[in-house]
C-alpha cells in the first residue's frame, strides 16, 4: 500500500503549503514512484550525492513524458516537464529538498491520524537506503579506480607527496575527501562496506525473527532472492575493493596494509558464515521416532563455492541449549563432541542448481531416535527444556581457496516422546516465538511480558490456526485476561499496563479447573479450527465470553434468544445459551451441555441449532434460519442410491421448564408387571398351571428343606451366594424353585418391604445337587445398610431359596435373625396354613401330596 493512497483521502488542510513549489496534481501523478525513490537518503552534497540527485531529475522527467502520452490534461503535463527542467537543472539537490519534504509532511499527517505507518512502508525505506548505499559504494570504488590510474601515471617522482597525503589522510575523521587524496577514499570505502554489511546482517537477522514469528501464525516472506542478491552484491564490491588495496600497496605501508586487509577478511568472513541458514527449519514440537524435514542453503554458494571432486556434506546434529549458548559465544569452531540426540539420515550433500542459481542441502528422511535429557532448572518440566539442530559444513571458497566452517542453528525444538505432552509443548515454543529478542543468546526469552503483546499473539494464533480473517475483538480480550488473571471484578482498563508470567500461562493452574489457561485456549483453537471456522468467520459465535455476563445479556431478551460461547469449564466445548420463560413472565438463561468436536462430527452445529425449536433469534435480534440458513446440511429424504430409506440424528434438548410443566408420574403409581411363573405369598395365583412341579425325593440329606430369607453377606459368606454350603452354622443351604430353564426373572413379593424375583438356575450349581429347571430367587427388598456398606466383592448379594419342594417354612429363630427382632412375624402353622390353601384352591395338590403337619418327619 502506498503512502499516497491513504494521505489522498485526508482533508486537504492538513497539507496546507506542503505542495507550493511542487504541484499536488503532479504528486498524485507520480503517486508509487515518487515514493520508491531514495530521496532522503541523499543527505551530502559531495558528488555522488549531486550524481544522484541528476539522475532522479531526469528519471523524473522522463517519467512524466512517458505519462503525458495517455493523459487527457496533456498540455498541463508537458507544462509540468518543461517547469521541472528549467527549475532544478542547474540544482538538482533543490529538487530532492522539496519532494523530501513533501513525503514527510505526509508521513507526519498520517502518523498524527493513526499513530503509526505501515509495516511495508518500513520495509520498502530500508530497502531503499540499501540500494542507494550500494550505488554510494560502487561511485566510491570507481573514484578509487580513476585515482589509482592518475598516480600510475605520475610515476615514482610523486613518491614524497603520496606519503604525505597517506599521513593526512590516516587523521581524517570527518569523512571530507580532498580531490586526489587515494588513501582516504580507501577508508572511506572501508568504512561504507562495513556499514553495508552491517545492513545485511541486519536483514538476515530480521529474516530470521519473521520466520520465528511466522511459527506462531505471522505473515512471512519466505523469498531469500532478494536477501542473495544483497549478498552477492557486496561481495562483488569486497573483491574489487581488495584488489585495490593490494594494488596499491606499497603506497599504503605494511600497517595500514595489513590493517586493511583484516577489516576486509572480518566482512568477508561475517558475509559467509551469515549467509549458510536454515531456510525450511524442522518440527519446533518433535517427537521420537517420527520422520522430519528440513533444508539449509547458502546464498553465496553460486557465486563462492569452487567446483570439487568430493562434494561438500552437511550433517545434522542435537544440542542442547548450554552446546547453543557456547556455539553462538564461539565456543564450537569444530564439530561437536557429545551427541545429544540420535539423528538417522542426517548428512546430505550440499548442492548447487544452476537453473534457480541456489545452493541447497535438502534432509527429506531425518528421524530422532533418542534424546539425551540435561539437567532442568527448578521447576522446569521436560516440555520446558529447549533444543535445537545444528547443520554444519566445511566448504572451500574461491578465489583464494579460502576454507570455512559454516553452521547453522535452527529454532528452539522441544523434543516430546508421546502425544499427551504435545500440547505443553506448543506452549513452550509458541511464548519463545513470540517473546525472544532479536539477537538474543539461546535460548533466553523473558519471564514476564506486558498483556497487549499477549492479545497480539494470541490473536495471531488464534487466526493463522483457524485459517480466518477475524481476529478476536476488545471484549474477547478483556474476558480472556479476567481468565488468566482470575479477576472478574476489574475493568478492562485495569489489564492495560499489567504482564503476564510463563508461570500464568502454563504452569498455573486455573481457579477450580484442573486445567492451565494455554491447554484451555488451545482447546478452543482446535474445537474452532475442526468444526467452526465458518460460524466464526460469519461471526455467529460470541465464544469468549462468562457465563455470568451472559446471563446479564439475554436476561431481558424474549424467549428463545440464544448466543454461542466457548464453555469455561470443559477444554474445547461449545454451549448454547438460551432464554426460557415461564408461564408467571420470568426469565431464565439455560446453557445446553457443551459439545465437544467428536459430537460436532455426528451432528454440525448448524443442524443442532436448527433441531432445537426453541432457539428462535440469535443474539440480539437475528432470526436463527436467517443467519445459521447456510450453515444447514441438506436432509436426504426417501432413499438412498442402494434402496434404503434414509435416516436422520435429531437433538432435543428437555429444559427444566418443561420438566415442570409436565410432572412425571410417581414410581409407586405404576403397576409392575403380571408376574409370570412366580408363586406370590401371599398373593394372586400364578395365571398358568403349574403342572411341571416335581416332587423332591432325591435332594441329598445334608440339604433339608426350607425357605431362608435372603440377607446380604459379610465376606466368609461368599461361598454361600455362590451356592457353595458354608461352614457358618448360620446359614442354611439354598433352596431351588423348579420351573423352565426359559423362565424370565420376575418379581415376587413377600409382604412388607420384602421380594424376591426368579431367574434361571445357573449350571455352575448342578454338581451341587440341584436339578436342571430350577430357578433362583434375588432378593429385592430394601436394606437399610445399602448405603454405609458399598460393594465390595464381585460376588451377588443374592440368596438362592428354594420354593415348595414340599414348601416347609424356616424356623422362627431364623425369620428372626434375617428380617430383624422388630418385625411381627406369622407362626409356622399360619404360614403352612396359607400355602395349603393357596395350592388347594388352584387345585395344584402334586400326587403323592400329604399334609405336612400330618406327617411332621417329612
Amino acid at each position: 500500500m502506498s503512502l499516497w493512497s491513504l494521505v489522498s483521502h485526508m482533508p486537504p488542510e492538513h497539507f496546507s503549503g506542503l505542495f507550493g513549489e511542487f504541484p499536488r496534481d503532479l504528486r498524485s501523478l507520480l503517486a508509487d514512484w515518487l515514493e520508491n525513490q531514495p530521496w532522503e537518503f541523499i543527505t551530502g552534497t559531495d558528488s555522488f550525492c549531486i550524481s544522484a540527485a541528476g539522475a532522479l531529475l531526469s528519471a523524473m522527467v522522463e517519467k512524466v513524458r512517458g505519462l503525458a502520452s495517455g493523459n487527457e490534461q496533456q498540455r498541463q503535463v508537458l507544462q509540468h516537464v518543461s517547469n521541472l527542467e528549467n527549475t532544478y537543472r542547474r540544482d538538482p539537490l533543490r529538487l530532492v529538498a522539496v519532494v523530501k519534504g513533501i513525503l514527510e509532511g505526509e508521513r507526519a499527517a498520517l502518523l498524527k491520524r493513526d499513530r503509526h505507518l505501515p509495516l511495508s512502508f518500513h520495509r520498502r525505506q530500508e530497502e531503499l537506503k540499501f540500494g542507494l548505499d550500494l550505488q554510494r559504494l560502487q561511485h566510491r570504488v570507481g573514484e578509487i579506480q580513476v585515482l589509482q590510474e592518475r598516480w600510475k601515471q605520475k610515476g615514482d617522482g610523486t613518491r614524497a607527496c603520496r606519503q604525505t597525503n597517506l599521513q593526512e589522510s590516516q587523521m581524517k575523521t570527518d569523512g571530507k575527501l580532498q580531490g586526489n587524496d587515494l588513501p582516504a577514499l580507501i577508508l572511506e570505502a572501508m568504512k561504507e562496506l562495513e556499514g553495508a554489511k552491517l545492513q545485511v546482517l541486519k536483514r538476515l537477522h530480521i529474516w530470521k525473527r519473521q520466520q520465528q514469528l511466522a511459527g506462531n501464525g505471522a505473515v512471512f516472506e519466505e523469498n531469500l532472492a532478494p536477501l542473495q542478491k544483497r549478498c552477492e552484491n557486496l561481495v562483488d564490491i569486497y573483491f574489487q575493493l581488495q584488489q585495490q588495496v593490494v594494488a596499491v600497496g606499497g603506497e599504503l605501508g605494511s600497517d595500514l596494509l595489513s590493517r586493511l586487509l583484516e577489516r576486509l577478511n572480518t566482512v568477508l568472513s561475517a558475509l559467509v558464515e551469515s549467509s549458510f541458514l536454515v531456510e525450511k527449519q524442522p518440527p519446533q514440537v518433535l517427537k521420537t521416532q517420527t520422520k522430519f524435514q528440513a533444508s539449509v542453503r547458502f546464498l553465496l554458494g553460486p557465486r563462492l563455492l569452487q567446483p570439487s571432486a568430493k562434494p561438500f556434506v552437511v550433517k545434522a546434529d542435537m544440542v542442547t541449549e548450554k552446546q547453543a549458548r557456547e556455539l553462538a559465544l564461539g565456543g564450537y569452531g569444530n564439530p561437536l563432541s557429545e551427541n545429544t540426540g540420535e539423528i538417522v539420515h542426517n548428512t546430505v550433500a550440499l548442492e548447487i542448481n544452476s537453473t534457480s542459481a541456489t545452493s541447497c542441502a535438502t534432509f527429506k528422511n531425518m528421524l530422532l531416535k533418542k534424546i539425551k535429557r540435561c539437567e532442568r532448572k527448578g521447576s522446569e518440566s521436560v516440555t520446558e527444556e529447549k533444543c535445537a539442530a545444528l547443520f554444519s559444513t566445511d566448504v572451500t571458497l574461491g578465489p583464494g581457496n579460502l576454507a570455512f566452517h559454516l553452521q547453522a542453528l535452527s529454532l528452539p525444538i522441544v523434543v516430546i516422546v508421546h502425544g499427551n505432552q504435545d500440547n505443553n509443548a506448543k506452549a513452550t515454543v509458541l511464548w519463545d516465538n513470540a517473546f525472544s529478542e532479536l539477537e538474543r543468546v539461546p535460548f533466553v526469552v523473558a519471564e514476564r511480558v506486558p498483556w497487549e503483546k499477549m492479545c497480539e499473539t494470541l490473536n495471531l494464533r488464534f487466526m493463522a490456526e483457524v485459517q480466518t480473517n477475524k481476529g478476536l475483538l476488545p471484549e474477547h480480550y478483556f474476558f480472556l485476561a479476567q481468565k488468566i488473571f482470575n479477576n472478574s471484578s476489574a475493568s478492562p482498563e485495569d489489564f492495560h499496563n499489567r504482564s503476564v508470567s510463563w508461570a500464568q500461562f502454563n504452569k498455573e493452574i486455573l481457579p477450580g479447573r484442573g486445567f492451565t489457561f494455554w491447554q484451555w485456549f488451545d482447546g478452543v483453537l482446535d474445537l474452532t479450527k475442526r468444526c467452526l471456522k465458518s460460524y466464526w468467520s460469519d461471526r455467529l459465535i460470541v465464544g469468549f465470553i462468562s457465563k455470568q455476563y451472559v446471563s446479564k445479556l439475554l436476561g431481558p431478551e424474549p424467549d428463545g434468544t440464544f448466543l454461542l460461547r466457548f464453555s469455561d469449564s470443559e477444554i474445547g466445548g461449545i454451549t448454547i445459551a438460551h432464554v426460557i420463560r415461564g408461564k408467571d413472565g420470568s426469565s431464565q438463561v439455560e446453557n445446553i451441555q457443551p459439545f465437544s468436536a467428536k459430537d460436532l462430527h455426528i451432528r454440525s452445529l448448524g443442524d443442532r441449532i436448527r433441531d432445537l425449536g426453541q432457539l428462535r433469534n440469535l443474539y440480539p435480534n437475528q432470526p436463527k434460519d436467517q443467519v445459521f440458513g447456510s450453515h444447514y446440511n441438506k436432509e436426504q429424504m426417501g432413499k438412498d442410491g442402494r434402496g434404503y430409506v434414509s435416516t436422520a440424528i435429531k437433538m432435543t434438548v428437555e429444559s427444566e421448564r418443561d420438566q415442570k410443566l409436565a410432572p412425571q408420574e410417581s414410581p409407586q403409581a405404576v403397576p409392575p408387571p403380571a408376574p409370570t411363573n412366580i408363586y406370590s405369598l401371599p398373593g394372586q395365583p400364578p395365571e398358568q398351571p403349574m403342572d411341571h412341579l416335581h416332587l423332591p425325593d432325591m435332594r441329598s440329606s445334608a440339604f433339608p428343606a426350607q425357605m431362608v430369607l435372603p440377607q446380604f453377606h459379610a465376606p466368609e459368606e461368599a461361598s454361600m451366594s455362590m451356592g457353595i454350603p458354608s461352614a457358618s452354622p448360620f446359614h442354611s443351604p439354598p433352596t431351588l424353585l423348579p420351573a423352565p430353564v426359559s423362565t424370565p426373572a420376575t418379581a415376587l413379593p413377600l409382604g412388607p418391604n420384602v421380594a424376591f424375583s426368579c431367574q434361571p438356575l445357573s449350571p455352575d450349581l448342578l454338581p451341587y445337587g440341584y436339578l436342571p429347571g430350577d430357578l433362583i430367587l434375588d432378593d429385592l427388598s430394601p436394606d437399610p445398610m445399602d448405603e454405609e456398606m458399598p460393594e465390595i466383592t464381585p460376588f451377588s448379594p443374592a440368596r438362592h431359596i428354594s420354593p415348595f419342594r414340599p414348601l416347609l417354612p424356616a424356623p422362627p429363630q431364623l425369620l428372626a435373625t434375617s428380617l430383624g427382632n422388630n418385625v411381627d412375624l406369622p407362626s409356622e402353622d399360619e404360614i403352612t396354613q396359607l400355602l395349603y390353601e393357596a395350592q388347594m384352591e388352584e387345585g395344584l395338590q402334586p400326587p403323592g401330596y400329604s399334609d405336612p403337619m400330618a406327617n411332621p418327619s417329612w
